[in-house]
């Protein structure tokens, strides 16, 4: 007898082939039928989910997560339970907490605080650390309770320090000995089950000090040698962020990097205003080492990167004027004021004068910063259900221009709503054109893949991890300012193809014999609400949350495992050791 049945559903199986109307059979944890469902199986024992007017679809794989922590103590992984996610992948970036030495516990907690934006607080009072080694690691999420697939990845920052203490913290170069080192450590944890490598080189990644991230400088030698760790034992992804400065050499070295183990390699790709063009370089190179049999591919978004301002997130316009700084903080309690005593003083006349008078000479901490506080052009109010490619008219400068005020009138002025606690939202990157036309080419390109959501980090300044409600609700229903994509193919985008990104081929598709993981939507109702910030994490730690309206079931092997993006208690998840091959 099946287990589960969803019947007269609009099947859209993971494939990109056109949808259907149909069945689909569960048995166990396993997809047992799809299309035509044998009847005769249905018993009183098995549950029914009524499909008519929704569309079912395989469960969401987000492969660029940042959960490390938060999955030790979170079996519920939000805000991507909100969005249909049934596999999670963490380690991204280079930045994690496996390898790792009892000493070293504190500066990998602030090298993903600064990274991340994930309170150290939180991971202070949450991680247990029953662990130092990767083996160790995943052994202990293999103990945690989990409602969805962790899949996890070996981070260059932990394993520098791991090998290198003090000196690879600090950027030194590594000997011949540590490189060794660290290719040994690296394949452990292919062997035990990471399901790759990855790596950072930006100067967007620091630690909460302000430190480069330790694997920013590191020499060809060093990454190409734990390159070989992978090739050695035949298995296992590479995943890196770079500034490219220098496109030639840089490209060249991730390059190496591919050739030397004979792995799948992806980078991150997003458009910055200062270097428009060089996204499309980067997807060019892409191309030619796809023409000459090496699997490289680029990460992309569905949408810009979006920054988050606000009295409750970690930046506003007016964050850096002193004025703005006596009005929300109490220097005798050395904390900040309560929500509702910041509003009231903001709303003082002779504060908000002061403040508006101030803002000019304010000085942000960083050009990258200056550009996010001061950018109104590419600055707009937040509507529910949320715009994601709102207009340039409609931001706080056309705004301004329009009502015949400043723009940063305006801006103080929206922040002081819903009692405080509204948003801004500012389209960092991939957004040069007012619109998402770049994103488009960047998604229809033949060698890039979906990606970037960070979920779990930046916790005060983006909420991303609705990455993946966006991608079928903009692009494959909502959008009028360019053309959409077939919804089959946004499908396949984020449950075959991420799931093949990083080994796992039994999921993703909705075909008997592959992982019974599954969503069942209402697409015309889907709709993606405002992020709000809540204050949920250990010690009380905040962190911005999104949910939509549309997930009626998801369920993860086998099981329900959410009903309206609410958990219904099944921890039906596990701990993915290793590259999973498809069934027979």
């Amino acid at each position: 007898m099946y287990d589960l049945v969803i019947q007269n559903g609009r099947i859209y199986d993971g494939s990109g082939d056109a949808p259907f109307d149909g069945d689909l059979a569960v048995k166990a944890d396993k997809i047992a039928a799809v299309g035509t469902v044998d009847e005769g199986q249905i018993g009183s024992s098995t549950r029914v989910i009524e499909a008519a007017g929704q569309i079912v679809t395989p469960g969401f794989v987000d492969a660029h997560t940042h959960y490390d922590g938060q999955v030790t103590w979170d079996p519920y992984v939000s805000p991507s339970t909100f969005h249909g996610v049934t596999t999670i992948v963490t380690g991204n970036c280079g930045v994690g907490f496996a390898p790792c030495r009892p000493e070293q516990r504190d500066w990998l907690i602030g090298l993903m605080e600064g990274v991340e934006d994930i309170p150290g607080t939180a991971l202070h009072e949450g991680i247990g650390w029953n662990w130092e080694t990767f083996p160790e690691y995943i052994d202990a999420l293999g103990n945690s309770p989990l409602a969805i697939d962790v899949g996890t990845q070996v981070p260059h920052g932990a394993v520098r320090a791991f090998v290198m203490g003090d000196r690879g913290a600090r950027r030194e170069v590594a000997t011949a000995e540590e490189i060794s080192q660290m290719k040994q450590i690296v394949r452990e944890a292919i062997e035990a089950g990471a399901l790759g490598f990855t790596t950072s080189r930006t100067e967007k990644h620091r630690d909460v000090r302000g430190e480069t991230t330790p694997s920013i400088t590191a020499h060809e030698d060093e990454l190409v040698g734990i390159a070989e760790a992978l090739g050695e034992a035949g298995k296992g992804v590479l995943q890196g962020i770079s500034d490219f400065y220098e496109f030639d050499n840089e490209f060249k070295m991730f390059r190496r990097m591919a050739e030397a183990s004979g792995r799948p390699c992806s980078i991150t790709v997003e458009q910055q205003d200062a270097r428009p063009d060089w996204w499309m370089q980067l997807l060019d190179a892409v191309t030619k080492a796809q023409a000459d049999g090496l699997e490289m591919r680029g990460q992309v978004p569905p949408r810009a990167t979006g920054v988050l301002l606000g009295l409750t997130a970690t930046l506003n316009p007016f964050t850096f004027c002193p004025t703005f700084r006596d009005a929300i903080f109490d220097l005798v309690a050395f904390e900040a004021f309560p929500l509702e005593t910041r509003v009231a003083n903001l709303r003082k006349p002779e504060i908000r004068e002061k403040i508006l008078a101030e803002v000019g000479e304010a000085k942000a901490s960083n050009d990258l910063i200056a550009e996010i506080v001061t950018s109104f052009h590419k600055m707009f109010a937040m509507s529910d259900p949320v715009d994601y490619e709102p207009a340039p008219e409609d931001s706080i400068a056309g705004i301004a221009e329009r009502e015949g005020r400043t723009p940063e009138e305006v801006a103080y002025d929206l922040i002081l709503e819903q009692d405080g606690k509204a948003l801004l939202y500012h389209p960092l990157f991939n957004y040069m054109p007012g619109n998402l036309d770049y994103v488009e080419k960047m998604l229809e390109h033949p060698h890039t893949v979906f990606g970037l959501s960070d979920g779990g980090a930046h916790c005060g300044v983006l909420c991303d991890a609705s990455f993946p409600t966006t991608l079928i609700q903009h692009w494959g229903r909502d959008r009028t300012r360019g053309k959409k994509l077939p919804l089959e193919r946004l499908i396949r985008m984020q449950t075959k193809e991420t799931a093949e990104l990083v080994g796992l081929y039994d999921r993703g598709l909705l075909r008997p014999g592959y992982k019974a993981d599954v969503n069942v939507i209402d697409f015309e109702g889907l709709a993606l609400h405002p992020p709000t910030v809540v204050y949920d994490l250990p010690a009380g730690g905040r962190r911005l949350i999104q949910r939509a309206t549309g997930y009626k079931h998801t369920i993860v092997s086998g099981e329900v495992a959410f009903i309206e993006g609410e958990p219904t208690g099944k921890l039906n998840g596990n701990v993915i050791r290793g590259s999973q091959p498809a069934p027979n």
